[in-house]
């Protein structure tokens, strides 16, 4: 149990590194070389996306942001370009991070506190993880439990940050993970809520 929740961690900081390489500055950077490279990189991370789901779906406030391996297991993140709010799916497979009744639970917020305090990760810690509320958002055709929390960062150039976390089952029997989480003052449960319920299952799954 312990290695999927740092795989869950593990996510979260990734994420957490995309939007402060964002704050510094760094967006500017990957303007400037997807002007100069075209849509050949983001057509390609659009078919690799499509081993996790659909996501032909979302408007253009969204975009794939990127595809990768976390642990062993796939994963995309995607952006909401004006607030550069990050959300991110990994696939698990047939053994769930988390499962829907364990983002229900109040052991949740236990769990994380702890993992919390053991985790050092490329110099990035996250400290005193709250979770805040709990409810439901649309996903892969499904409604689907969230916790909503609120966390503390460090070596980031901001602090404090929100997000949700939800559990997935799909009609093959795989477990998704999703996460959605921007810096605590420009979290949108609306913009996580709009990107969610676009996303589908991928054809033939």
């Amino acid at each position: 149990m312990f290695r999927m929740v740092k795989i869950v961690f593990n996510a979260f900081i990734i994420v957490l590194a995309f939007i402060g390489f964002n704050a510094i500055g760094g967006q500017k950077y990957v303007e400037i070389v997807k002007n100069n490279i075209g849509n050949f990189m983001q057509s390609h991370k659009i078919e690799a996306a499509k081993k996790i789901g659909d996501f032909s779906r979302l408007n253009e406030e969204f975009q794939i942001d990127n595809t990768m391996t976390i642990a062993g297991y796939k994963a995309v993140i995607a952006e909401h370009g004006a607030s550069g709010q990050k959300m991110v799916i990994i696939d698990s497979g047939k053994k769930p991070l988390l499962t829907q009744n364990e983002i229900k639970s109040n052991e949740l917020d236990k769990k994380l506190k702890s993992l919390s305090e053991k985790m050092n990760y490329q110099g990035v810690s996250v400290k005193e993880i709250n979770i805040t509320s709990r409810g439901t958002m649309e996903a892969y055709g499904q409604t689907v439990p969230y916790a909503k929390f609120e966390a503390h960062v460090s070596k980031l150039p901001f602090s404090d940050v929100s997000g949700v976390i939800s559990s997935i089952q799909t009609s093959d029997g795989s477990e998704k993970l999703a996460l959605s989480i921007n810096e605590k003052k420009k979290y949108s449960q609306l913009i996580t809520n709009e990107f969610y319920k676009s996303v589908k299952e991928s054809a033939g799954k």
